[in-house]
């Protein structure tokens, strides 16, 4: 996926990030070290061949010039304390962290170097046919588990993982979601409706939030494209960037259960070992709907993604509003 976000940087100056982090010894001298991996909307992600032969993944920040959403500032520091975090206190596989800089001396940003999970991104793979439908179901069941075993964590407070924290759901989650609509009014993202229509949207239901009691761990972003799948089963999870301390319904695998665009999430809910919604959790989920619809929306103008982009992501809108009984 394009982005401005993606802070690309020559083969020299890739060297020399190597160099920095496993020892000019290991600096590749064949022209084809590095090989742009595609996947992720945010970040610059590179597979580097070292100069014997292994292979890691670097990860570089956006340029420090290109704007960003209020809650994308720092979101690289978020995803290593997120890594930590999963390494302590679950046995989820995810790839380990070899060096990391935030010195902003080589560039003017955040970058780490992590292991090479030697397996296909599931999405990606699932996306090109390349798993039968079988294989597929049930890497989305094994994502789910994988999901509950992550909500296992709990955290002191609400909302980011270093904070500041909320003592509430509902005050870190209507704090976030009016973060999300403000950035769209800066630069003037038109949500084909009122923006104060869209937050009594949020408003009329919010005391749904109140039922959330402790917060747990959430991966926010935990879809297929963001694993790794290797003879049916998630060998690890990656992009840990927007995690934080909320509602475990608030997970990506759970969003088809009101946007039709997204996978069957029917598979991913029963590793989760979900069920039936009761009418709180309905709601919640809605409310969730609603928050990732405008985000994709607000984001295209960030990206300054394609106009096709921007009208899918208004149609998720669209949806989102009229599930919480606001239709166009």
């Amino acid at each position: 996926m394009e982005s401005i976000t993606k802070n690309r940087q020559p083969p020299a100056t890739l060297r020399r990030m190597v160099a920095r982090a496993y020892g000019p010894e290991q600096v590749p001298d064949a022209d084809d070290f590095a090989t742009e991996l595609s996947y992720g909307f945010f970040n610059a992600l590179y597979r580097i061949r070292l100069r014997d032969g292994a292979q890691v993944v670097l990860k570089i920040a956006p340029p420090a010039d290109v704007a960003l959403m209020s809650r994308e500032h720092g979101m690289m520091r978020n995803e290593l304390a997120a890594m930590e975090l999963v390494r302590r206190r679950s046995d989820v596989p995810i790839p380990r962290v070899d060096f990391v800089d935030l010195s902003g001396e080589l560039i003017y940003a955040d970058y780490f170097f992590m292991e090479y999970v030697d397996a296909p991104c599931f999405g990606i793979a699932a996306e090109a046919g390349e798993l039968p439908p079988e294989v597929v179901e049930a890497g989305f069941e094994h994502l789910g588990a994988v999901n509950r075993a992550l909500t296992e964590i709990v955290g002191p407070h609400f909302g980011p993982l270093e904070g500041p924290g909320f003592a509430t759901w509902r005050a870190a989650a209507t704090a976030w979601f009016e973060d999300v609509l403000a950035d769209g009014a800066r630069v003037a993202v038109d949500l084909g409706r009122t923006y104060d229509d869209v937050r009594h949207a949020w408003d009329e239901h919010a005391d749904a939030l109140d039922d959330v009691t402790e917060p747990r761990f959430v991966e926010v972003d935990l879809w297929m494209k963001n694993s790794m799948i290797r003879d049916g089963r998630i060998v690890a999870v990656i992009d840990h960037e927007r995690a934080m301390f909320g509602d475990p319904l608030m997970e990506a695998g759970l969003t088809g259960l009101d946007l039709p665009g997204f996978p069957d999430p029917a598979p991913f809910a029963r590793g989760f070992g979900l069920t039936e919604l009761t009418d709180s959790q309905r709601t919640r989920r809605r409310l969730y709907t609603l928050w990732l619809a405008v985000t994709m929306l607000v984001e295209t103008t960030y990206r300054r993604q394609p106009q096709a982009q921007v009208r899918w992501a208004g149609e998720q809108l669209d949806v989102a509003m009229g599930l919480l009984g606001r239709p166009r």
